[in-house]
């Protein structure tokens, strides 16, 4: 029985053998597969994708009722660090869609972070369809350019745009009674002349030769590209996709529904995932009462934390003395009657090692500007200045007593100087049949009135008040900046620089990222091993908050929303109103011409 068996298991082994033998593939010739066979797995690849969009503030935001109403700066960031870390991405599809209103500073953060991500070994792809210059400097730090067959390059070069109101002043009868200290001081220009004067057209020729420099430079190096080559390219200005990719600008044509076929790049076993909107933070959608309040009360309040921590400080908009709402077009601003207890609350917080000072400001209130310089200064403790897209005139007030200054190269900072005076509506009035009585005591009684132009002696007492603050600006800039204050009052004057060029002249240390501040104000705490927490200061402010006017800001005003539906082209001029209503409220400012539109 057992040699039966041993035989049968041996014929056995012998047919397998013979089998195994016969369906053995001949070299060369490929196998035929059953209509039913399953194709062989090459893999899974996981990509993440991030919407680039928007103007992101530098602050944090409000959620709304289904997600973030404005995605901010910080949070773009730590996505894109996210995915730069995250072992399951394979790449990073970056959507952007129209950043034109971004400012130069944050495009140098998002530039940043984007070449974090190709550092970490992952391919980023940048996906367009209409193009800005900003959104091609994003694309052009990326590995692969992306557009549809029917897109357009708009490489069309910068333009600066100032807008004047001399003439309709001279046409209503109303008289803008300005006086400045710094021959740059250029804020009060667009009230006061039909043009610009010369060291304002100087000034502003000199900032676009930056900006042109960095778009071409950084294009050339991205696209290996000649500068001459580039500069051709802008010129033409308005570029269609299939043109656009015959000069190198970009690498496919092809639509949204083709990027798997471009990833799996004719390994059609792929598997490829697309993770979409990867790690955007979105709300519970299913609203009940519990998820209404939360989001009316600011949404979920972390409690303030007790341990040993860097507190990073935002200070962005226009700066103004008390807490008022926001201005009339919705914008952030900086209010010392709020800023200023909020920093002497930290200095006195024993736990808090260091302060990172995030500024994104023009200025504004010579007196609020000074109380938040101070109040900085009295913390006694290491504080490192961040300049976002703007730090000029009272920006750089705030900044220039930190023990260091980082820039982004865009910044736009300086403006070193003082702006003050009123508009007069006397002729205005008397056209509408409007008269006034005026009895008065004191040869300057009406330096305030805003029915008559400054006399003699009010226009006197004005500039002796604006030469007093411009000595007291420039002195303590210049020690703050180490400086011979004959050296700094020469790079004063109201001169606007970028922040590449305040680094030469030595009025900000370095060039740098948020990230870079922070990695600094780590060391002045002797941080060493990064186990300090971060505090973003301030928190966001609930609506109930913002009803009862104890927000600085809030950007759903009826005119706000009114003036966003306006075209962007028409947006800059009427900012300039914001700055006749802060002089009704402030007659001495530090404040740059921000107005300024550079597309």
């Amino acid at each position: 029985m057992k040699n039966c068996l041993a035989i049968r298991m041996a014929a056995g082994i012998l047919l397998s053998g013979i089998l195994f033998i016969l369906f053995q593939p001949v070299p060369g010739v490929a196998q035929e597969k059953g209509a039913d066979a399953a194709p062989a797995k090459s893999g899974r690849a996981d990509w993440a994708e991030i919407k680039i969009s928007g103007s992101y503030p530098e602050s944090s935001q409000l959620p709304g009722l289904f997600g973030d109403l404005t995605e901010s700066l910080s949070t773009c960031l730590d996505r894109l660090n996210q995915a730069a870390r995250d072992k399951s991405i394979k790449g990073l599809i970056l959507d952007i869609e129209d950043v034109s209103s971004i400012g130069w500073g944050k495009l140098n953060e998002i530039q940043v972070a984007i070449k974090m991500v190709r550092d970490s070994g992952k391919p980023v792809w940048a996906r367009m369809n209409d193009v800005s210059t900003k959104d091609y400097l994003l694309a052009a730090g990326c590995d692969r350019i992306i557009v549809p067959e029917s897109a357009t390059l708009m490489l069309t070069g910068l333009r600066a745009e100032v807008t004047f109101y001399r003439n309709l002043f001279s046409m209503l009868d109303v008289k803008a009674d300005m006086l400045r200290v710094g021959a740059f001081k250029s804020a009060a220009e667009p009230y006061t002349r039909s043009e610009m004067s010369d060291e304002f057209r100087l000034e502003m020729e000199e900032i676009l030769d930056d900006y042109y420099s960095t778009i071409v430079s950084q294009i050339a190096a991205s696209r290996k590209l000649s500068e001459e080559k580039v500069q051709s390219i802008i010129d033409e200005g308005l570029l269609p996709a299939a043109h656009a990719k015959e000069l190198g600008l970009v690498d496919d044509l092809a639509y949204d529904d083709q990027i798997v076929s471009l990833i799996q790049n004719g390994d059609a076993a792929l598997d490829v995932r697309i993770r979409s909107d990867y790690r955007k933070k979105k709300q519970n959608t299913e609203l009940d009462l519990f998820s209404l309040m939360e989001i009316l009360g600011g949404g979920a309040r972390e409690a303030g934390s007790t341990n040993p921590r860097i507190a990073v400080l935002y200070a962005e908009g226009a700066i103004v003395s008390e807490s008022v709402p926001a201005s009339l077009f919705g914008e952030s601003m900086i209010s010392s009657e709020k800023l200023v207890p909020l920093i002497q609350k930290l200095g006195k917080d024993a736990n808090v090692k260091a302060i990172v000072l995030r500024v994104d400001s023009p200025g504004g209130s010579a007196l609020a500007s000074d109380l938040i310089w101070r109040a900085l200064e009295a913390t006694g403790k290491p504080i490192v200045a961040s300049m976002g897209d703007t730090a000029a005139s009272g920006g750089y007030y705030i900044s220039m007593g930190a023990d260091r200054i980082f820039a982004e190269p865009g910044t736009l900072t300086g403006s070193i100087g003082v702006v003050g005076g009123k508009v007069s509506f006397e002729g205005l009035m008397k056209k509408v049949g409007v008269t006034t009585s005026v009895i008065r005591r004191g040869k300057n009684s009406g330096v305030l009135s805003i029915t008559e132009a400054f006399s003699d002696s009010e226009r006197a007492a004005m500039q002796r008040m604006l030469d007093t603050i411009y000595q007291q600006f420039t002195e303590k800039a210049a020690v703050g900046r180490k400086m011979d204050w004959a050296k700094l009052e020469e790079l004063a004057r109201g001169r606007v620089y970028t922040g590449r060029r305040a680094k030469e002249l030595g009025l900000v240390d370095e060039l740098g990222t948020l990230a870079d501040a922070v990695a600094h104000a780590r060391q002045l705490a002797g941080d060493s091993d990064k186990k300090l927490e971060l505090d973003i200061q301030p928190k966001p402010q609930s609506p109930f908050e913002m009803l009862f006017g104890r927000a600085e800001k809030s950007s759903t005003t009826p005119v706000a929303s009114l003036f966003r539906m306006m075209p962007d082209s028409v947006q800059p001029a009427l900012r300039h109103w914001s700055v006749l209503r802060q002089l009704a409220n402030d007659p001495v400012l530090m404040v740059m011409p921000y107005a300024i539109a550079i597309d």
